[in-house]
């Protein structure tokens, strides 16, 4: 991992990631002592060897998933490479370079049907990025260049590490924290998004097509009037809101960006990155 993956990670992902993993590894710990335990007991005995059953079949099964995915993809999908799309391949290729990935990950493009997404997946070992038809067509190059900086940066700061992510399933059980966590992570590859795009105001502007969706109005777009809009949200509502979601809402996204990237890229020095603050100051929102 590069040192600017180390200073673009977020404080609350360096809290969450070793509690994740700590509870895992006692939880795991635990379900071993008491599959050993009971193993052999006439009575709980049968049920213990049917759970560690369905463990090995939840297995097969995600391998077979994962195989079957990767076949759908270079059968239906388009490869990004020198000759298909060059442009594209081309930002995959220097953003995985810049932030010191040891090989560039496959991605594709396909047709979303107007659904707006991209996302990193690692499928039998191999690391792969897909962005939709929808979200490169309405966002410029600079916001594409976004978009693929924070998928690889989930590749660069191992947030889909098999083994790792073993470790750390049964930590999701606890309430809110697997969500929390992920939280955390998402914000992590913002901060990397914005320093590969180099971009601050297209860094902002890719989040909130992601909430506008419109080419036509991609110009016209006010990152400052949105962010103004967090403090429109119910404070109680929102939180209950968010406390279930994998992902923050993207007011609080583009203000985390506004106030904790702008500096960095600025003076172009990621190890005076700091941490984004969720809300920017009042008199930043009302200009």
């Amino acid at each position: 991992m590069t040192k600017a993956i180390g200073a673009l990670r977020t404080t609350r992902e360096k809290l969450y990631q070793p509690a994740m993993v700590g509870i895992g590894i006692c939880i795991w710990i635990a379900v071993a002592l008491a599959v050993k335990a009971h193993w052999n007991d006439p009575k709980t005995g049968s049920i213990v060897r049917l759970y560690v059953g369905y463990g090995v079949a939840f297995m097969v099964f995600y391998w077979i998933a994962a195989a079957v995915y990767r076949a759908s993809a270079f059968g239906n999908m388009i490869l990004l490479g020198p000759r298909q799309f060059p442009e594209l391949h081309a930002m995959v290729v220097e953003g995985a370079r810049e932030i010191g990935l040891s090989e560039t990950p496959q991605t594709f493009l396909y047709n979303s049907h107007g659904n707006f997404n991209a996302f990193a997946r690692r499928l039998l070992g191999g690391r792969y990025v897909f962005l939709t038809s929808a979200l490169v067509e309405a966002s410029s190059d600079a916001q594409v260049r976004f978009v693929i900086g924070h998928e690889l940066g989930h590749h660069a700061a191992g947030h889909l590490n098999p083994w790792i992510n073993a470790v750390k399933l049964p930590a999701h059980f606890v309430p809110f924290l697997g969500k929390a966590y992920s939280r955390s992570r998402e914000y992590t590859c913002d901060n990397i998004g914005a320093y590969l795009s180099k971009d601050f105001n297209a860094s902002r502007g890719a989040l909130q097509m992601l909430g506008c969706g419109c080419r036509r109005l991609n110009d016209a777009m006010d990152c400052d009037a949105f962010v103004a809009q967090e403090n429109m949200v119910p404070p109680i509502f929102g939180f209950l809101t968010e406390i279930g979601r994998s992902h923050p809402r993207l007011t609080r996204r583009v203000a985390a960006i506004k106030s904790g990237v702008a500096g960095a890229l600025d003076n172009g020095h990621t190890d005076e990155w700091r941490e984004p603050e969720f809300k920017a100051p009042v008199a930043e929102l009302d200009r």
